[in-house]
C-alpha cells in the first residue's frame, strides 16, 4: 500500500468530500453532490476558523477519506477544551484498509496537541457497524443525542 498523506483540506478537495459525504443511505438523503455551491461557502467559514480542522487522506494523488475536527473551549470539566469529531467518511474503495483508524488516530493527536482533554463524536443510531469501530478504539457510548431541526 503507497504512503498515505493526512492534510487540511482546500477548496479543490470539496467534490470528492460530498460524494464521501452521499455514499450511503443517510448521506444520499441529505448531501447535494450536484450543487456545491453551499459546501463552497460553509467550507470558506470553515477556512477562515482556527477551531475548525477539516482535513482530508490523500492516497497516489486521490482523496480517499475525510474527517472533520472542532475543538471546543468551555467552562465545565474544569475549563476543560474538548474536540467534536464529525463527518468521518472512508471512500468505498479504502473501506476496511484501516484507513478510519489512521484518521481517528491522527483526530486523537491533534486534540492532544490542541490541549484537549476529551474527545467525543456522535453517530447515527442506525450506524451500528460505525458504532463498533469507535468501541473498538476505546471510545465509550455515554450519552443520548437530541435534535432540534430549525
Amino acid at each position: 500500500m503507497s504512503d498515505l498523506e493526512i492534510r487540511r483540506a482546500t477548496d479543490d478537495d470539496i467534490p470528492a468530500i460530498v460524494a464521501m459525504l452521499a455514499d450511503d443511505p443517510l448521506g444520499a438523503q441529505r448531501e447535494s453532490p450536484d450543487d456545491l455551491s453551499p459546501y463552497r461557502t460553509a467550507f470558506a467559514r470553515l477556512a477562515d476558523d482556527p477551531r475548525q480542522h477539516l482535513v482530508v487522506a490523500v492516497r497516489d494523488g486521490r482523496t480517499v477519506g475525510t474527517l472533520h475536527l472542532t475543538v471546543i473551549p468551555g467552562l465545565s470539566r474544569r475549563g476543560a477544551t474538548r474536540s467534536l469529531v464529525e463527518a468521518v467518511r472512508i471512500h468505498r474503495d479504502e473501506r476496511g484498509s484501516g484507513l478510519g483508524t489512521q484518521l481517528i488516530q491522527w483526530a486523537i493527536e491533534a486534540s492532544r496537541r490542541e490541549g484537549c482533554s476529551l474527545v467525543q463524536l456522535t453517530s447515527d443510531a442506525t450506524r451500528v457497524d460505525a458504532h463498533r469501530f469507535y468501541e473498538r478504539l476505546g471510545f465509550e457510548a455515554s450519552h443520548l443525542g437530541f435534535k432540534y431541526r430549525l
